[in-house]
């Protein structure tokens, strides 16, 4: 992707950056909060791995890559795990909040690690979707899977807590709906996201199935949406709710197709799916998920980032023994609420 942290760093290599060349260290922006924290420098490994010159089986970064494209190697800092103690906060800020000199703990840094974190699952055979904007959509692996299906899929393999690897794949979330939100409030029309999802169930069953990936791009979404149908002979949404229901049955299938990937790289079957985050509150699309895909479809929670972040801070503090343990204190902390499919949808 053209965000992640190699590009950046090569597009400054080829314009000869004087910033690259004096950098004394990289840091990520959690672990600059945790340096102006702490004082310490160090890369913490879950947002380390998305800057696409980590090796996630090696679990380190990839420096013989680096070094062949120019980029100095000496920047990086040294990577720790989440949960690991960083230092004590700095007297003037232990000082000036009144807190003392508590321990700085590093948590799953990329909230996608976090949120998984907090997911409320039990043994095997589940996966998770981080359902907002984005739908991050994925698996627990105990090593990367990295072969030419994984590839052709278009997969990541992301550090997670605890030694884990986060099998996934990026998918555009409830953007399509926001950005339809956002159109009709420029056309005098604002509309609350249970009033569209009101609107949305009204509609009744999608005539025609977008591809979500195919709009990441800001701007006008209905209009966009209707000519994507228009190019390919497809029925187009016509009134608001049907646009609704489009966007969401559109992304409970793509929610099956990356499923059906899932099972093929992993050779596991999933009988559960838990969806965390803030797009666990649309009743609607869940059951959709849970329709769509055949599987039982667990909801919340919906802070599962900054349960996650905290959860993972207690277990650094020893508090908590492990992620097993974390789970369990989410399972008996939040309300979860359960889809089952439909039987005429089976």
């Amino acid at each position: 992707m053209s965000i992640n942290s190699l590009y950046q760093l090569y597009s400054m290599r080829l314009a000869n950056s004087a910033a690259l060349e004096n950098a004394r260290r990289l840091l990520f922006m959690p672990d600059l909060l945790n340096y102006w924290l702490t004082g310490v420098e160090r890369n913490e490994v879950t947002i380390a791995s998305t800057s696409q010159f980590y090796d996630p089986k090696a679990r380190c970064f990839a420096t013989d890559m680096l070094r062949r494209f120019g980029i100095p190697s000496r920047i990086l800092a040294e990577l720790i795990e989440p949960g690991c103690t960083l230092g004590r906060l700095l007297p003037r800020l232990a000082e000036s909040t009144g807190l003392g000199a508590v321990p700085v703990h590093a948590v799953g840094s990329h909230d996608t690690a976090s949120a998984v974190a907090a997911v409320p699952a039990r043994g095997d055979g589940w996966c998770y979707i981080s359902s907002g904007t984005w739908s991050l959509m994925g698996v627990e692996s105990a090593a990367p899977v990295i072969d030419e299906q994984s590839y052709k899929l278009n997969f990541t393999n992301e550090a997670g807590v605890a030694g884990r690897t986060r099998l996934l794949k990026n998918i555009a979330g409830l953007w399509l709906l926001q950005e339809c939100r956002r159109a009709w409030a420029a056309e005098g029309e604002r509309f609350g996201y249970d009033e569209l999802m009101q609107m949305a169930e009204a509609a009744g069953p999608a005539r025609t199935i977008v591809d979500p990936d195919d709009f990441l791009q800001p701007g006008d979404m209905p209009a966009r949406i209707a000519a994507w149908c228009g190019g390919r002979s497809l029925e187009a949404p016509k009134t608001k709710g049907e646009f609704c229901r489009t966007i969401l049955e559109s992304l409970a299938h793509r929610y099956r197709d990356v499923l059906e990937g899932l099972e093929g790289l992993t050779g596991s079957r999933i009988h559960t799916i838990h969806i965390v985050g803030g797009g666990s509150r649309n009743s609607l699309l869940n059951q959709l998920v849970a329709d769509v895909t055949g599987r039982k479809v667990v909801a919340g929670p919906i802070e599962a980032t900054a349960a996650g972040n905290l959860l993972v801070q207690a277990i650094g503090a020893g508090e908590v023994s492990g992620i097993d343990e974390a789970r369990e204190i989410v399972r008996q902390s939040f309300q979860i609420a359960e889809f089952q499919p439909k039987p005429e949808s089976r």
